[in-house]
């Protein structure tokens, strides 16, 4: 346990940016696999919303953006070998 003020300051800011990257990761692991099970027309929309959850987690710090856009890169090419 932090003794200085500062660090027990900094370990309360970090178990709450934890939680909240928490349910941001989530989100985006939900829509990804979401979007890698979808089938036919509603696939479009899965791999879009995908698409925009993880452009939203890279703005906020969550994921980095090289592995939302390798995540992104392989959604595109599921959609168009589909059709």
């Amino acid at each position: 346990m932090a003794n200085i003020k500062s660090a027990m300051k900094r370990m309360r800011q970090s178990e709450r940016q934890r939680l909240r990257n928490r349910t941001v990761r989530s989100r985006v692991r939900s829509a990804v696999k979401t979007a890698r099970a979808a089938q036919g027309e509603e696939a479009r929309t899965a791999i879009h919303d995908a698409i925009r959850a993880l452009d939203k987690a890279v703005s906020k710090g969550v994921v980095h953006r090289n592995t939302a856009a390798r995540k992104k890169s392989a959604l595109a090419r599921r959609l168009v070998s589909a059709t």
